[in-house]
């Protein structure tokens, strides 16, 4: 998994890439002459953080394929970050009906990858720091981006029910969804038949 970086990472990626490839180890000591001290603890904090170079016994360092690395920008990985979220979240519209339908319906693929995603107003600076501290490009209410990207909907009330580890809303109102549009009839189906007619 890598996330994309600043320029001056980036930069600091090539040049350790150029010179000893994606099998000879380096030290921090490689930019010594280049930039000050503050400086180069956060050029290494932030391409090991980031999945571009790892760490390795004395300390030393070895950098990660560039193949395996900018592959790795457009990996899945917001599902697995919600599950570390500390305040109250619920997936919703698309991402809904994905989750509910066991993702028979399936939105998203390397080029395209949004989730909708309803959070309460009061918390919108938690959501974007979250999403800024995990590399996740996010939006409110619409945007999009190449690859993954979360699209915030603030809301005064959150209902939510968990399935796969996830919060998200309520099946009743996933199901209203689904059948409202008809490019959605294969996953409404598929939930009518697992979960019944939802109540009215």
């Amino acid at each position: 998994m890598t996330i994309e970086i600043p320029a001056f990472g980036l930069k600091a990626y090539a040049l350790f890439f150029s010179k000893y490839g994606a099998t000879r180890t380096f030290r921090q000591s490689e930019l010594d002459w280049i930039v000050g001290p503050s400086m180069k603890k956060k050029i290494f904090s932030l391409l090991v953080r980031s999945g571009w170079i790892r760490k390795q016994p004395g300390n030393r360092y070895v950098c990660v394929n560039p193949a395996a690395a900018v592959h790795g920008l457009l990996e899945f990985r917001v599902p697995g970050i919600m599950k570390k979220a500390e305040k109250e979240y619920s997936f919703t519209r698309l991402s809904a009906i994905e989750i509910w339908s066991d993702y028979s319906y399936v939105q998203r693929g390397i080029e395209k990858s949004p989730y909708y995603i309803s959070v309460l107003k009061k918390d919108m600076r938690y959501w974007k720091n979250f999403f800024n501290r995990n590399g996740v490009s996010h939006y409110t209410n619409e945007g999009s981006t190449i690859g993954e990207h979360v699209i915030l909907i603030p809301v005064t009330k959150l209902k939510w029910t968990e399935k796969y580890g996830l919060k998200v809303e309520p099946l009743k109102e996933a199901m209203r969804q689904a059948k409202a549009n008809d490019i959605y009839a294969y996953a409404y189906s598929y939930m009518r038949k697992k979960y019944g007619r939802p109540a009215t």
